[in-house]
C-alpha cells in the first residue's frame, strides 16, 4: 500500500456545527476540568468551552476521512492504518455557546516515516462571521505504508520554538489519577468513538493488551494542568498546543504531567512539557504550549 504526495493541497468536504453550552460542558466533564469558565453559566460573559474541545468538532472528518477526501482516490484499507501521531492546534479566540462553526481542510503534507507515512491534514475552523476560531494540524501515522512521488508539504507545517536545556528536575509534576472507565466516559461525553477505546475484544484483536485512553483526553489533562497552574485557570490565553503521542494511556492506572522548562517574554509565555505513564515511560513527547500575556 503507497499514498502519493499528490495528494498534498486536495480539500475535504465541509464539517458544520452549533455549539451548546452542554456539549461544552461534557467536553470540561470527561476530563475532570472543574474550570468555572466551562461551568459557571451565571457568569456576565457566559461559559466558554475548553480549547481542546476543538478536536472533538474535527473528530467527525477523521472518523470519515474517505468521505471529506472523496476527492482523492485513497485506498480505505491504508486509512485503517492510522494511529493519532502529532496534534498542533492555533487558538484564535474561545469558543462559546450558540457559536456557528465551519470547518474546512486539506491535506497538509505527506510525509514519509521509518514506520511508514505521515499524513498530515489542516483543518480551519471559523465563525458565522468567517473569524477564524483554530486551526488544527493533525498528523496520522499510516502504518506499513509507503510513500510515493516524495515527500510534500513539509514547508508549510507550523514549527514550534526550540525547548530550552531542561533543568535536573521538572518545574513541576502532576500526577493525575485515570480511573478504570475513563475512556467510556470521554467517548460519551466527547463523542469521540474508537473501538480500541471502549471495546476489549477489539483492542486485542488489533494487537493492544486492552484498551487505551484516547491520545487527545490524555493531552487534555495536561492542556488543564498547565492552564489552571501557568495561566490561573484563564483558558483565552492559550495560544497553541502541541505534542507527539508516543504511548499509550492505560485506563486505572495514573499518569503524571511535567514542565520541563518555560521561556517567557513581552509576548507571552512559552511552556514545555512532556506526560508519562505509571511506569516512568514517556506517552505525549515534544508537548508544547504558548500562552498569551
Amino acid at each position: 500500500m503507497e499514498v502519493s504526495g499528490k495528494i498534498v493541497g486536495s480539500e475535504l468536504a465541509p464539517l458544520r456545527h452549533e455549539l451548546s453550552w452542554r456539549r461544552m460542558m461534557n467536553y470540561a466533564a470527561a476530563v475532570e476540568d472543574f474550570n468555572p469558565l466551562y461551568f459557571d453559566d451565571e457568569r456576565p460573559d457566559g461559559v466558554i468551552a475548553p480549547p481542546m474541545l476543538a478536536v472533538a468538532l474535527t473528530w467527525p472528518i477523521m472518523e470519515r476521512i474517505s468521505h471529506h477526501l472523496a476527492s482523492v482516490d485513497i485506498d480505505p484499507a491504508v486509512v485503517q492504518t492510522q494511529v493519532h501521531h502529532t496534534e498542533h492546534l492555533r487558538f484564535y479566540r474561545p469558543m462559546r455557546d450558540g457559536d456557528q462553526i465551519v470547518i474546512t481542510g486539506r491535506v497538509a503534507a505527506v510525509l514519509p516515516h521509518r514506520a511508514g507515512v505521515r499524513l498530515v491534514l489542516r483543518l480551519e475552523a471559523r465563525g458565522h462571521d468567517g473569524e477564524l476560531v483554530f486551526v488544527e494540524h493533525i498528523g496520522g501515522l499510516l502504518r506499513g505504508v509507503g510513500c510515493q512521488d516524495g515527500p510534500a508539504g513539509q514547508d508549510d507545517l507550523p514549527q514550534t520554538p526550540a525547548a530550552p536545556e531542561a533543568g535536573a528536575q521538572p518545574l513541576w509534576r502532576a500526577e493525575i489519577a485515570i480511573d478504570a472507565l475513563r475512556a467510556h466516559v470521554y467517548d460519551g461525553c466527547t463523542g469521540i468513538h474508537f473501538p480500541i477505546h471502549t471495546s476489549p475484544r477489539f483492542a486485542r484483536l488489533v494487537g493492544l493488551p486492552g484498551v487505551i485512553l484516547q491520545g487527545t483526553a490524555t493531552l487534555a489533562y495536561a492542556a488543564r494542568e498547565l492552564i489552571n497552574r501557568q495561566a490561573a485557570g484563564q483558558a483565552q490565553r492559550l495560544e497553541s498546543l502541541s505534542c507527539r503521542f508516543v504511548g499509550m494511556t492505560r485506563p486505572g492506572r495514573a499518569i503524571t504531567a511535567r514542565l520541563l522548562a518555560r521561556r517567557a517574554d513581552a509576548a507571552g509565555d512559552d511552556l514545555f512539557f512532556d506526560v508519562l505513564d505509571a511506569d516512568g515511560q514517556t506517552i505525549i513527547r515534544d508537548g508544547h504550549a504558548r500562552l498569551r500575556p
